[in-house]
């Protein structure tokens, strides 16, 4: 295989995953945006703006405007800490979330188990030293850019 293949593959299934997220979050009436960061606190549990600013590099307005928009879906609930109400916590709806996305994602992972027990132990290892070396190196650009303010 050649590089430049590989690196045209490479850049064409990052591509891909963008479109398809964005169909996804699309199809039950979310941006693509707003899909992937409640995938965000899905992942990580219920974190105040403020962290969740951080994990993301938006702005703190931008950061409203997206809790905004998945509280207006009821993915996501603000809720208040007693001894300090100016933080503000917020806690994804898994319950929500699975009925919206269990039906597309069902289909996706079971296609995507299919492919990865096609491949031999040696082949997935080579892949996943691919994709956490790629990792590493896209973290890297972006803190380098953060760390200059550059964006």
């Amino acid at each position: 295989m050649e590089i430049e293949d590989f690196k045209k593959t490479t850049r064409l299934y990052f591509e891909t995953a963008l479109t398809m997220h964005e169909t996804i979050a699309r199809h039950v009436g979310l941006s693509g945006t707003d899909h992937k960061y409640l995938g965000y606190l899905i992942e990580n549990g219920e974190m105040s703006a403020g962290e969740l600013t951080k994990l993301t590099g938006l702005s703190t307005g931008a950061i409203t405007g997206v809790i905004d928009r998945l509280e207006k879906a009821k993915l996501v609930k603000r809720k208040f800490l007693p001894s300090d109400r100016r933080k503000v916590i917020i806690v994804p709806n898994l319950e929500k979330a699975n009925q919206m996305f269990s039906p597309i994602f069902k289909k996706l992972q079971k296609e995507t188990e299919q492919l990865i027990n096609s491949f031999s132990n040696r082949e997935l290892e080579v892949v996943h030293r691919y994709f956490e070396s790629a990792i590493g190196i896209m973290d890297k650009v972006s803190k380098n850019l953060k760390e200059k303010n550059e964006i």
